[in-house]
């Protein structure tokens, strides 16, 4: 290796953090040098246990004993400039800093195993939750789509919030879901609707039969599960929105189980919400297609739609009001999805302080202004 490769090795290896061992290295030479020049009756060796204490909190066990090598060397010298070196004192403090300084290599080292295991703990973690909660493609048909989840539980993706999206014949279907609670005990039942939209979203033809059929699922799941009280079982349920966007026609139906409407974004700041008729969530009992309502609206190539779970809109600031969800969207609804989910982000997190009470997640979906060749630029509603 030539001597440019070496130092560009180094430079690369560098970490910031390193600059901060100047902190140990300067605190050794000034307590030798004050140690040194102070009256014999005043004694500053044993501050050097400082050093290797200080690099232990900021580097490895490696550098830590360098340290602590250094701080033993520094005692010694001290006390060899003193004339004291094979004084019974001396010899003391010398052992005790060279013992000190290896405690705090053996917990370094401790420490460093732990964090190995955390990571790759985290590591296992984090690749379950990506295939959990799959990210939704940027395009699907002629629509534009963009996802944003912040779970409420600290070192966590996902909680009890989620979205899928499938392509089928004709068009696209999307749900958004939050089931009730929030973080690790909610991934359960959110891991059982996704699976369960994925596999029946292309077998029923319309959006009250595809509800039926997840409740059904949700259903037989808390059937199968531990047995818990009545009074839990009432409390046990998904609140869902499922939506259905045609390609060549400009429309979108939407069934809600219990769970609020979408917010429509449409050119010149206008924001309106489209009329819902809502069924009990998911998971209440054995509802069948009668049960569920499918609702028509308008939804214009150049519109956008926002779909939303309770965390945004029940957000409070520190006055206790909620997060104004349809008039922050309104500033942006000339801005792509993805560029409004992140003003959108900023936004709801300044509002709150930095911490959200629960699981939120927003969807935005934009229909590309399209041309059918052959076809009235409107369509009547079905």
């Amino acid at each position: 290796m030539s001597l440019t490769e070496r130092i560009a090795y180094l430079r690369e290896s560098w970490r910031p953090g390193h600059a901060l061992l100047v902190i140990p290295v300067v605190l050794i030479g000034v307590i030798t040098a004050l140690d040194i020049l102070l009256p014999e009756d005043i004694y500053l060796g044993p501050l050097l246990v400082m050093a290797p204490a200080i690099t232990a909190s900021l580097e490895g066990p490696v550098l830590t004993g360098m340290i602590g090598l250094l701080a033993v060397t520094a005692q010694a010298y001290i006390s060899l400039n003193s004339g004291v070196l094979t004084s019974r004192n001396a010899l003391v403090q010398i052992g005790a800093l060279a013992m000190l300084s290896v405690l705090t290599v053996f917990f370094c080292l401790i420490r460093e195993q732990r964090s190995r295991q955390l990571a790759r703990v985290r590591s296992v973690a984090e690749a379950t939750q990506n295939v959990l909660l799959r990210p939704l493609p940027d395009r699907i048909g002629p629509l534009r789509i963009s996802s944003l989840y912040l779970a409420a539980e600290d070192e966590a993706l996902i909680g009890g919030d989620l979205y899928a999206a499938a392509r089928i014949e004709g068009g696209t279907r999307v749900m958004i879901g939050d089931v009730r609670g929030q973080g690790m005990p909610a991934i359960g039942e959110a891991a059982l609707l996704l699976g369960a939209f994925r596999e029946v979203a292309y077998q029923h033809a319309d959006l009250p039969t595809l509800a039926a059929a997840l409740d059904q699922s949700l259903s037989r799941y808390h059937a199968d599960v531990e047995p818990y009280d009545e009074n839990e079982a009432r409390e046990r349920f998904v609140t869902a929105l499922l939506l259905e966007i045609p390609d060549e026609r400009h429309i979108s139906r939407m069934t809600s189980c219990g769970h609020p409407a979408p917010l429509l974004l449409s050119q010149g700041h206008a924001v309106t919400v489209p009329s819902l008729h809502p069924a009990p969530p998911l998971g209440i009992g054995d509802m069948g297609p009668a049960d569920y309502t499918s609702d028509v609206f308008t939804f214009e190539a150049g519109d956008a739609l926002l779909l939303f779970t309770d965390g945004v809109i029940e957000a409070r600031n520190r006055d206790g009001d909620f997060y104004p969800l349809a008039e922050r969207a309104a500033r942006w609804t000339e801005s792509p999805p993805e560029t409004l989910l992140h003003h959108l982000r900023g936004d709801l997190l300044a509002y709150v302080g930095g911490h959200l009470g629960d699981d939120a997640a927003i969807i935005a979906i934009h229909r590309k202004p399209i041309t059918l060749p052959g076809r009235h630029h409107e369509d009547q509603l079905a």
